[in-house]
């Protein structure tokens, strides 16, 4: 449905709940899928606006990488998937002169299932030393050990225990 279309129907179903049918009968007839709270809505809406209440007012922004663009970045990252969202960037500003947001190319290659990450990786040494930090055995934290280690120069690693409380969590 387009936004005329759109607009129509809701004038359909206000015209007709006004006239005193049901907001079930009138999404019907309406041909659209509302809850009956938006229908209820929108009736009061249109009670204190008037016909301005059916227009939709959201502008959005259309998408950048559509067409030719689209074809060639997943293409492009179907060929090469670990290539980064940085470089693809410049060739996208070179080659169609868009200038692109990382994110926007990481979401678009995230939809197209051709990301650059590796489903298997783990994410880093700062998820391992959560992971350890935040152990947990049975519900409960016991004995958890965490390991802070010093520069390579020293090759030392402390452990820090704590004993299981005597309180219930």
């Amino acid at each position: 449905m387009d936004k005329e279309q759109h607009r129509a129907a809701k004038a359909r179903l206000v015209a007709q709940m006004q006239a005193g049918r049901s907001w079930q009968a009138a999404a019907a007839t309406a041909g659209m899928q509302i809850s009956q709270s938006t229908a209820y809505r929108l009736l009061q809406v249109v009670r204190i606006r008037g016909e301005a209440a059916l227009q939709d007012g959201r502008h959005g922004h259309p998408s950048k990488l559509h067409g030719e663009a689209r074809t060639f970045l997943e293409a492009y990252c179907r060929e090469a998937p670990q290539t980064p969202s940085s470089v693809l960037q410049a060739l996208l500003h070179e080659r169609f002169a868009l200038r692109v947001s990382v994110s926007q190319i990481n979401r678009v290659r995230a939809a197209l299932g051709v990301s650059n990450h590796p489903k298997s990786q783990e994410q880093g040494k700062k998820r391992e030393e959560k992971k350890l930090l935040h152990s947990k055995q049975s519900g409960r934290k016991e004995q958890a050990a965490s390991c802070y280690c010093l520069p390579l120069s020293r090759q030392i690693c402390f452990l820090e225990w704590r004993r299981p409380s005597r309180h219930a969590y």
